[in-house]
């Protein structure tokens, strides 16, 4: 008999894919995406003649119908026409939820705080009055891979990262977080917080001393997001990757060899990745012809995108299929 483990490291045979971006509990846009690609559901499953998903994590949080869209994925990947990777805030809920071991220094694995509790604020809420049922979902999240490889193509919920996906098989043999790493992936200065913290966060530089970013969306940060596909990068603005723009003219500012040493590169001859995470905005465009973000801020009332992805070596940006959220219908 096969287990959610067995299921969540499989990607289902299919003549194609449709890899969907971040969904932050916007169910009924996601009806509407699938139902675009000629997706129908049947008997509770939404399911295509010949084409399978895969869903890039990020399925909680934010959005007004988390418990639904959960209740979409879930079912099509239990029923074997949808695979799904963990993002982020999968790997958020879950630790958020679970309890620490004695002498953590915590109750739980990761902290309550005013900032921690904003972000799971929504899905709590959603699910207060189906207590069994979320934790039926917290166990489907630890079998959540943390990438998925095909032979045509790769898929991480943030970044690529080979060294890390090699540390991660070696540790456990598969893709999959064991409990031992659970624990380790909230405590800096481990292999545990590296491996979530690439894949399903990204890279980060630090800002200069003094210099902070007040974030679209509330926060205050003293970083910024960097991205993986530049070969020669010289300046900030080279590899910056956000929706805020860096303050001043620190575009501008050169790298130090130090920070250069610290990015990470994913070459144009590798096989064609993609990727969620980053609240792109605007027409769903490429990255790099074998790279392609598909997070359009949806629950920002931006796109809910997809790649339909058909065996090409070189991605097209005529392959995009997307919904624009409406704010009556998310």
């Amino acid at each position: 008999m096969s287990t959610d483990a067995d299921r969540s490291q499989v990607i289902p045979e299919a003549t194609g894919y449709d890899l969907i971006g971040d969904v932050h509990g916007c169910a009924h846009t996601l009806e509407r995406l699938l139902t675009l690609m000629d997706y129908r559901c049947i008997d509770g499953v939404w399911q295509h003649l010949e084409r399978k998903v895969i869903f890039l994590g990020d399925i909680v949080d934010r959005g007004p119908r988390i418990r639904e869209a959960l209740q979409i994925v879930y079912n099509m990947v239990q029923s074997n026409q949808a695979a799904m990777i963990m993002g982020n805030h999968e790997h958020n809920n879950l630790t958020y939820c679970t309890k620490a071991p004695e002498g953590f220094g915590s109750e739980h694995l990761r902290t309550h705080t005013e900032r921690h509790n904003r972000l799971i604020k929504e899905t709590l809420e959603q699910f207060e009055d189906y207590p069994q049922e979320w934790e039926m979902y917290l166990e489907w999240f630890k079998s959540l891979p943390l990438y998925l490889e095909h032979e045509q193509f790769r898929v991480v919920h943030a970044c690529w990262q080979h060294d890390l996906i090699e540390g991660l098989t070696q540790r456990t043999g598969t893709a999959l977080l064991d409990e031992s790493l659970l624990i380790e992936s909230v405590q800096r200065e481990t292999f545990g917080f590296s491996l979530m913290e690439k894949l399903t966060r990204g890279t980060h530089m630090n800002l200069p001393e003094g210099i902070e970013i007040h974030s679209g969306d509330g926060f205050t940060r003293r970083t910024f997001r960097t991205h993986f596909w530049a070969k020669d990068p010289e300046t900030y603005g080279d590899v910056v990757f956000q929706p805020d723009n860096l303050p001043g003219s620190l575009e501008d500012r050169a790298l130090t060899e130090l920070e250069k040493s610290q990015l990470h590169y994913y070459g144009r001859d590798e096989r064609p990745l993609f990727i969620g995470h980053y609240w792109c905005e605007g027409v769903p465009a490429l990255v790099t012809p074998n790279i392609a973000c598909l997070d359009y801020s949806a629950v920002k009332y931006g796109k809910l995108v997809s790649y339909r992805f058909s065996g090409e070596s070189q991605l097209d940006a005529n392959n995009f299929v997307w919904v624009s959220v409406e704010r009556d219908e998310s």
